[in-house]
């Protein structure tokens, strides 16, 4: 007879970290999309940031990051592929608002270390799962 169960590889410490470390950003990216959110709706800033009275880039930069943020919080918390593109791109517009328009959009460094540093611990976790793979 022949065994009818799947054969599930198993998975790496490394691997399970990495799984780890994908949803926490997901619970950061939750969190970066409900402070867009809050600030579109008019909850922070005591109603200063509403839609409504933003500027023009601010209307555009706030509504993408809105949406996107939750999407990449679902999608990394699924661990599915797609997941790590759309925090990407929302991240890399944060990188690009703070980072090359401070004149538009004001500077927050924090903004940019985290992103910086979340995105080489995540090609650090590629690196070692590919190398591992690889052996």
């Amino acid at each position: 007879m022949s065994n009818d169960s799947v054969h599930v590889p198993k998975v790496s410490l490394t691997e399970t970290l990495f799984g780890v470390f994908l949803r926490l950003v997901a619970i950061s990216c939750f969190w970066f999309g409900l402070n867009y959110w809050a600030l579109l709706i008019g909850y922070s800033f005591n109603g200063s940031g509403r839609f409504d009275l933003l500027t023009v880039p601010w209307r555009v930069a706030a509504a993408t990051l809105a949406v996107a943020y939750p999407v990449a919080a679902l999608g990394l918390w699924l661990l599915v592929s797609w997941g790590p593109v759309i925090w990407v791109v929302a991240a890399a517009t944060e990188i690009v608002m703070f980072g090359f328009y401070p004149d538009l959009f004001g500077t927050k460094p924090l903004i940019l270390v985290l992103h910086g540093g979340a995105a080489l611990i995540f090609v650090a976790f590629r690196g070692v799962i590919l190398y591992q793979r690889m052996r």
